[in-house]
């Protein structure tokens, strides 16, 4: 199997409120007096602004992320009727304009607020409702589904292609943490296989990308990494957002096996440790999450090992009566 290449890093462009403004007025005259504002949190990949109170415009922020535009536009209303959940649908998509460079989307606006541990109001539930909707998203005809590539930075396809990323995190967060266990973990996920069969996945599951209403899943937004391939991508939010308890129950609403799991968690390691890394010796809030999601998933391991090594006693027990 090849490796993919994932290439120079992406040059982001800014965009600004008037930008949108002439896009909006050039292509959608029909919304040009809705007033056009930055919303409170944007993602990286794209920019995002309020049209009016009921759209948004989502504009990509490099050439690469641009990439995810036609295959929103393509999939996102055939995947929208199918789920238990609302996700975003395309109301219209824009072309280049007014200094802009890259076709872009308007999209209703769902209401919610992002996902953490202290808004969900029960932790298990929430995972039972996430891995439903996984679930479904899974089950679905994946016939002629984007595959993995630059448009979700190879989502879906072999843990592999982050590996030079994971070597260097390791060396240098030597003496930091745990780098032998580390290691291992990630070492077991690489050599854990996939069954081949291509599955729709979400590709970011993450905390600001789940939406809460009074504290309960709502909606899941930001669909620009989707794809078919391996679904193990989207198990990472297992340890970076799931308690112990809800943990459990995710894993066994998916019947994920232990493959799977350990792939899962090879997808949380790697963001956790560039991301370390990148913040070691910093004080901040994203150093700070780094380090918790970390220590969940080698919390994590050393508990599975303890109930592993329990369930061996018990039945040696058993064998000798």
């Amino acid at each position: 199997m090849t490796t993919p290449d994932l290439g120079a890093p992406p040059r982001r462009i800014t965009v600004d409120a008037a930008q949108v403004r002439r896009l909006i007025a050039g292509q959608f005259p029909h919304w040009a007096g809705l007033p056009v504002r930055p919303v409170a949190e944007n993602g990286w990949d794209n920019v995002t602004f309020h049209v009016g109170d009921a759209m948004i415009a989502r504009l990509p922020s490099a050439a690469e992320y641009a990439l995810a535009v036609d295959k929103e536009q393509r999939w996102l209303p055939v995947l929208a009727p199918l789920l238990p959940l609302p996700i975003p649908v395309p109301l219209a998509k824009g072309r280049p304009g007014a200094d802009y460079p890259f076709s872009w989307s308007v999209y209703r606006w769902l209401d919610g607020e992002p996902a953490s541990a202290d808004r969900v109001s029960d932790p298990v539930r929430f995972a039972l409702d996430l891995a439903g909707f996984l679930a479904v998203l899974q089950s679905l005809d994946a016939t002629g589904g984007p595959r993995p590539g630059k448009h979700n930075w190879f989502r879906g396809a072999t843990l592999r292609t982050y590996d030079a990323q994971v070597r260097r995190a390791l060396t240098a967060l030597n003496g930091h943490l745990d780098v032998d266990l580390a290691r291992e973990l990630w070492e077991t996920a690489l050599d854990s296989p996939s069954d081949g069969v291509d599955r729709w996945f979400h590709g970011d599951i993450a905390a600001g990308n789940l939406l809460l209403d009074g504290g309960q899943l709502a909606a899941v937004i930001d669909f620009g990494t989707c794809g078919v391939g391996d679904p193990s991508c989207d198990l990472a939010i297992a340890w970076t957002l799931l308690t112990d308890d809800a943990r459990q129950a995710f894993r066994e609403r998916l019947s994920v096996d232990d493959a799977t799991w350990a792939r899962g968690r090879g997808w949380a390691l790697w963001k956790a440790l560039i991301v370390y890394a990148r913040t070691v010796g910093r004080a901040d809030e994203e150093a700070a999450e780094a380090r918790r999601v970390l220590d969940e998933i080698f919390s994590e391991r050393l508990v599975s090992e303890g109930r592993r090594r329990y369930v061996r006693s018990q039945d040696s027990a058993h064998r000798t009566r």
